[in-house]
């Protein structure tokens, strides 16, 4: 099975996430960016701690 056929399959259990960033000492959800904040989260690189 292909993962697009799985993600098909499991669809009906899905559900959006919501995503966090820190902005100016407090946390804020991505989606209430406005455009020009938006494209620079995307821009951002993320970092993993090993």
């Amino acid at each position: 099975m292909s993962k697009t056929e799985i993600l098909n399959k499991l669809n009906d259990k899905r559900q959006k996430c919501t995503v966090y960033t820190r902005v100016m000492g407090y946390h804020r959800p991505i989606e209430s960016f406005n455009v020009g904040k938006t494209g620079e989260h995307r821009q951002r690189k993320q970092f993993i701690q090993h």
